[in-house]
């Protein structure tokens, strides 16, 4: 910031051009530790967990039958639209990353507002839900040392507990690992993931050996409107890649690091879930597959104990991954919004010896706790789709918007097919939105008047945006 320092009007080409100052006047203090192949394991660890070890039985089961490898690939070509635009952001803008970031830079304050808005809400309420889904596992595999955790203990008060002790207790563990640093965190969840590839290799070998295509005799029962609800809710399955462009500020060449992280990472896992949705459908009926755990499930069916017990041990270690990328995702948007000006300034601090926003890290992890503790899983995992669409909507026509208004940036990597790529993700998006339940439409809009709330009644007032020189 200059001496030149004041509250002035916002004029309209004054909105337009300040957001891209901000991003470049903004040193955020965070460790510079990670490179493409960090990247793209993040991404992985992000996305491999929920979907593949849960949400590919329901969605099967209840939705699309084994035409939910189509449903897979439905929501899997509206993240890739929305990751070319991504990596386009990414590589051109830098900065903090995010969806929020990208708004801010492509529509401006107020809207950037309302996706950092919609992008805590989503955050908090994944890493609770794969808390939920984490707990339930792990219960499993202490059961089978002998070591039964009360009931009382495992559900929050909805459904007749007091609290569940073990989804606060992952989030608590891994709140402290973020807190030490970002290359602590970025070696555990490589060492996680090379356990979770691990558990989907055994599977998918033994399940090669089990075939039944009787199985796909009825391949789409539920018709193609089965498999468009399917990819609306296996979407879910996607969540997580864009947690890698949050990494922006933490990455050794972003420009360069960023695209190839976004990419890589959907790009194998979508090859991942295409196979194992295919396999699981092909070894048991469909029918069977609404259960908590199906993948290992669908093994014990068919009477491999051994790769059973490997299976759920890889979904511990995926859904662990999950939960700390997820929950790292989340305090880099807090760190960006407060830096901002749009969030007190307490949460912009970062610890000078660890390198890491810790103050953000603790009230992040209170709040996680507090939903995966207490809330039912199927209410706190309700407004995580829409959120993420949502924000990937606006991702899309920011690229379309800082063509037009910004001819002049150097792109390192541009989405393909003129705008053609970025429109299509948007349309993809809000096609996918439209095919959720009212009842998650209804809660997001309660959310995002909270937010108009908080904007107008402190974040407009603090922020950093109308304090740039002309």
């Amino acid at each position: 910031m200059s001496e030149e320092v004041g509250k002035g009007r916002r004029s309209s080409s004054l909105w337009r051009r300040k957001p891209i100052a901000l991003f470049a006047a903004r040193n955020s203090g965070l460790a510079q530790a990670l490179g493409t192949t960090d990247l793209v394991l993040l991404g992985i660890g992000a996305i491999v967990g929920a979907g593949i070890f849960v949400l590919t039985g329901v969605a099967a089961a209840t939705l699309a039958g084994p035409a939910v490898v189509l449903s897979f690939v439905v929501a899997a070509v509206a993240c890739a639209f929305a990751a070319l635009s991504y990596a386009e952001l990414a590589a051109a803008i830098g900065g903090s990353g995010s969806a929020y970031g990208y708004a801010y830079a492509g529509f401006g304050e107020i809207i950037a507002w309302m996706i950092g808005w919609d992008l805590i809400l989503e955050y908090t309420v994944a890493v609770a839900a794969v808390s939920v889904g984490w707990s339930g596992y792990a219960r499993d595999a202490l059961a089978a040392v002998g070591i039964e955790v009360p009931q009382a203990l495992m559900h929050g008060p909805a459904e007749g507990g007091l609290f569940n002790l073990l989804a606060v207790l992952i989030v608590v563990v891994l709140g402290g690992l973020l807190a030490i640093g970002i290359r602590a965190s970025a070696r555990f969840n490589a060492a996680i993931v090379f356990v979770k590839l691990v558990a989907i290799a055994v599977f998918i070998g033994t399940a090669l050996g089990h075939i039944e295509l009787t199985n796909w005799r009825t391949f789409m029962p539920f018709g193609m409107q089965g498999v468009v609800s399917g990819a609306a809710v296996v979407f879910f399955a996607f969540i997580g890649f864009d947690a890698v462009s949050t990494t922006a500020e933490e990455a050794r060449d972003p420009q360069h690091s960023l695209p190839r992280g976004i990419i890589g990472s959907l790009l194998i896992c979508t090859v991942l879930y295409v196979i194992v949705s295919a396999l699981l459908t092909m070894i048991v009926p469909y029918t069977t597959l609404n259960v908590a755990s199906p993948v290992s499930a669908a093994l014990l069916a068919r009477g491999v104990n051994w790769a059973a017990s490997v299976v759920a041990a890889g979904a511990i270690a995926g859904l662990t991954s999950v939960i700390l990328v997820l929950y790292y995702g989340q305090t880099r948007i807090f760190l960006a919004m407060s830096q901002d000006g749009l969030l007190p300034p307490v949460f912009g601090e970062v610890n000078p010896r660890t390198r890491t926003p810790v103050k953000i890290v603790l009230l992040c992890g209170v709040a996680m706790a507090a939903f995966a503790g207490l809330m039912p899983l199927g209410e706190i995992a309700k407004l995580v789709n829409i959120g993420t669409l949502a924000a990937f909507t606006l991702v899309c026509g920011g690229v379309v918007v800082l063509r037009l208004r910004h001819p002049e940036l150097h792109r390192p990597f541009r989405a393909p097919f003129g705008a053609l790529v970025p429109v299509l993700g948007a349309a993809a998006c809000v096609y996918l939105m439209l095919n959720l339940p009212l009842v998650t439409w209804l809660r997001f809009v309660v959310w995002m008047l909270a937010g108009f709330a908080v904007y107008f009644g402190y974040a407009r007032r603090h922020s950093l945006l109308a304090e740039l020189p002309d």
